[in-house]
């Protein structure tokens, strides 16, 4: 059965069992998260994209209030819980709602070790190259290994659609295909970075 969750669009992708900080500002988002707050509920988050939002997201529950501001503004810590389609959109109140509905993966599936362990070897290669310390520490033993690892890709796109996909076996093969592309385009980008300063007053060609 479908159920009405308040939803938060931002530029975020959160992943089921993650941390995610937030400052909430804005007066409706106040209210939603105060309810929530009270109610001891869920709210959801899923990705803006332009004008529009991504079908599908991530609900999260309220775990501290760091910070309470005289104005309502708040500090809050949240903790991704489960993943949701919007079915429908509802706006009676001042915050946008959807009936939603909660999904897992499909028929568990057969993860081979070996496929861990190389996802885990890809990931730590990756964040190797790219000089960066990771923000999580990933637990191999996860049966959703693949959340843990896409916490640290930067392309809210690629995050959205590893959050839709109902096997974790896929999501772990495009998760090591992508660090393995993605690696050397990132290298290539500092090269350039590197090099262009000491290009800016180069030689004449010789044939001008």
């Amino acid at each position: 059965m479908s159920k009405l969750l308040p939803l938060f669009p931002l530029q975020l992708v959160v992943f089921p069992r993650t941390q995610v900080p937030l400052h909430i500002f804005e007066e409706r988002y106040k209210l939603m998260v105060s309810e929530s707050i009270a109610a001891g509920s869920e709210f959801g988050i899923m990705l803006a994209q332009g004008e529009g939002i991504v079908n599908a997201g991530c609900s999260v529950r309220v775990e501290d209030v760091i910070t309470q501001y005289e104005d309502g503004r708040m500090d809050i810590l949240t903790t991704g819980a489960r993943r949701f389609e919007i079915v429908d959109l509802n706006q009676d109140k001042a915050y946008l709602q959807g009936q939603v509905n909660f999904f897992e993966d499909d028929a568990a599936d057969l993860v081979p070790a070996s496929l861990r362990k190389e996802a885990l070897a890809v990931f730590q290669t990756w964040i190797e190259g790219r000089g960066f310390k990771s923000a999580v520490d990933p637990d191999e033993s996860d049966a959703q290994l693949s959340f843990q690892l896409a916490q640290s890709v930067q392309d809210l796109s690629f995050q959205s659609m590893l959050l839709r996909d109902r096997s974790e076996l896929s999501r772990l093969q495009q998760l090591i295909t992508y660090f393995e592309q993605q690696l050397p385009r990132e290298q290539q980008v500092t090269r350039m970075k590197h090099l262009a300063p000491m290009n800016g007053f180069g030689a004449k060609p010789a044939d001008l």
